[in-house]
């Protein structure tokens, strides 16, 4: 999952902000005690903008999922080892073949008293996958016997291998051995809601309230949209006495800059990961006094391509694009924060997989030869005719990425760009219609695989494609992927795949995060995950 991400906020609201000091609105005197007379653990961070989503089976992008993977939990969960562990299910039976999952489901309870049960994952599931729902995500259920072809409207619902045995039993049958499964379940597709409350009611989960029912270690105490959320921790959660967080005030602030002045001024507890990400220019401070810290991260940040607008259709084009800019002069100027040059489609975080680089970095001779091809093709006599914008949604930091690949398109190749900056909804929205020629995005993996990377260019309706490319070979690689029980051919069908796409450039890769932070000394156990998942289950605050 995962599209990370928004104006300046205006004066008045940023004043506000730091003259409140406090999300929830009352002082931290008045808000740091529990009915028990002991002192409340309370975390304060912010998020850049208000979440598209918080339905766990419509959510597309890591703001909306930061708070859903701590409010519901899955049958699995990543643990701090970064490898699935149960969660929801407190046994997992696997068939000798590994295509029937039985789930046991543990005595938990949602927050408003109802039992947990299988229906609610089931429920769940099957309404990702019903076509009219046109939930983007559904694709991410297609290891499911007969999921696909319902969700394309081939098959019927009964058809899908989801069966419900009895409250606590959940058996999923596959549609080929997938390795990576008890992964996929931990992601927040899979996660259930409350079927009681979800039928008949399609804005369950647009307000805080008796409605909005979890699962997780954290209830979504308010919701104050475009301004807040406050999440309290789950006195109904089966592990509640491993939670330390009382509560959790997530304050939606655009401006980075805003951000860290009051992560500076201890307003702010924590800023970077899968939160408020860091302003480019606070970087090098923060290494200097050596508390920035730094870690591998599983994702990519690229230029996804509209294909079918004018100039982007053309291949020879997209590829003078992506050979043109100078990836570690990016990152040693403006980034500066250990990232690496992209040059393929998959992360060198992916593990048990090939990183290849598909062409060399700044390659400005490759790149003058490729749009020379393309002019040729499009009957372009000059350059300059070449106009193209650059989509992005309001960031300091995706401004300052897009402003030096702009200049450096400019100087070397002699086009035409401009930058359009949008709020993020409406962002996300742009790239759906395809209204765009170049758009950015973060793309992280939602399991340990190549494949979270490969997958959504399967197709051109694919929810999460939004250029319009599609390949019958890569299609057919694809088709074989899921299929292959023998795990050195099917990486070699990844790696096929892979190079079918990097030599048609449905996107142009940049560079492959790091997951950078800083905290305050008090808080404890707030470290990131491969994927950048934050899990507010393990973290305290020890003043």
């Amino acid at each position: 999952m995962k599209k990370r991400l928004l104006p300046l906020l205006l004066l008045v609201l940023v004043m506000s902000i730091l003259a409140a000091c406090n999300f929830g609105g009352d002082s931290k005197e008045d808000s740091g005690t529990k009915e028990n007379g002991e002192k409340a653990q309370e975390l304060n961070v912010s998020i850049m903008s208000e979440p598209p989503s918080l339905n766990p089976q419509m959510a597309t992008d890591a703001t909306s999922g930061t708070v859903i993977k701590n409010v519901f939990e899955g049958l699995t969960r990543v643990g701090k080892d970064g490898k699935p562990e149960n969660a929801a299910a407190e046994d997992v039976q696997v068939s000798d073949d590994k295509l029937t999952y039985t789930f046991t489901l543990r005595d938990t309870k949602w927050s408003n008293g109802d039992a947990v049960v299988a229906e609610d994952f089931a429920y769940a599931w099957k309404w990702a996958l019903d076509p009219k729902n046109a939930s983007e995500y559904a694709s991410i259920l297609y290891a499911i016997k007969g999921a696909q072809d319902y969700n394309e409207g081939k098959g019927k619902v009964e058809d899908v291998g989801i069966e419900v045995v009895d409250d606590k039993t959940l058996k999923v049958t596959l549609t080929n051995p997938t390795p990576y499964f008890l992964e996929l379940t931990a992601f927040y597709t899979y996660m259930p809601i409350n079927h009681k409350v979800a039928e008949g009611n399609d804005k369950w989960f647009s307000d805080a309230g008796k409605d909005f029912v979890t699962n997780g270690a954290f209830e979504l105490s308010e919701w104050k949209h475009n301004d807040k959320i406050v999440l309290a921790k789950s006195d109904s959660y089966w592990d509640k006495d491993n939670v330390s967080l009382d509560n959790v005030n997530i304050q939606m602030i655009e401006s980075q800059a805003t951000a860290n002045r009051m992560f500076t001024s201890g307003d702010i507890d924590f800023i970077g990961g899968d939160f408020q990400a860091i302003p480019l220019d606070a970087i090098e401070g923060y290494k200097k006094d050596k508390s920035l810290q730094v870690q591998d991260f599983a994702a990519e940040y690229w230029y996804k391509v509209n294909t079918t607008a004018k100039y982007m259709e053309n291949v020879n084009i997209r590829k003078a694009l992506a050979l043109s800019i100078n990836r570690q002069g990016l990152i040693d100027n403006v980034l500066k924060a250990d990232q690496k040059p992209a040059l393929g489609m998959v992360p060198p975080a992916i593990q048990n997989y090939e990183e290849k680089e598909y062409f060399k970095d700044n390659d400005i001779e490759g790149a003058k030869k490729a749009l020379a091809e393309g002019m040729k093709e499009l009957g372009i006599k000059d350059a300059k005719d070449i106009k193209i914008g650059i989509s992005i949604n309001t960031s300091e930091a995706h401004s300052a990425i897009a402003q030096y690949i702009q200049e450096g398109w400019h100087k070397n190749l002699g086009i035409d760009v401009s930058i359009d900056n949008s709020e993020w909804q409406v962002y996300l929205d742009k790239l759906s219609a395809k209204e765009y020629d170049l758009g950015r995005q973060g793309w992280i993996a939602d399991f340990n695989d190549p494949y979270t990377f490969l997958e959504m260019f399967t197709s051109a309706n694919n929810g999460n494609n939004d250029t319009g490319w599609e390949d019958a070979e890569y299609k057919e690689l694809m088709g074989k992927i899921v299929k292959e029980t023998d795990t050195d051919k099917r990486l070699e069908y990844l790696q096929q795949a892979e190079d079918i796409a990097m030599k048609q450039f449905p996107v142009i890769p940049v560079y492959y995060y790091t997951t950078t932070y800083v905290q305050k000394d008090y808080v404890k156990n707030m470290e990131p995950n491969l994927m950048g998942f934050i899990d507010l289950k393990w973290v305290s605050v020890e003043k």
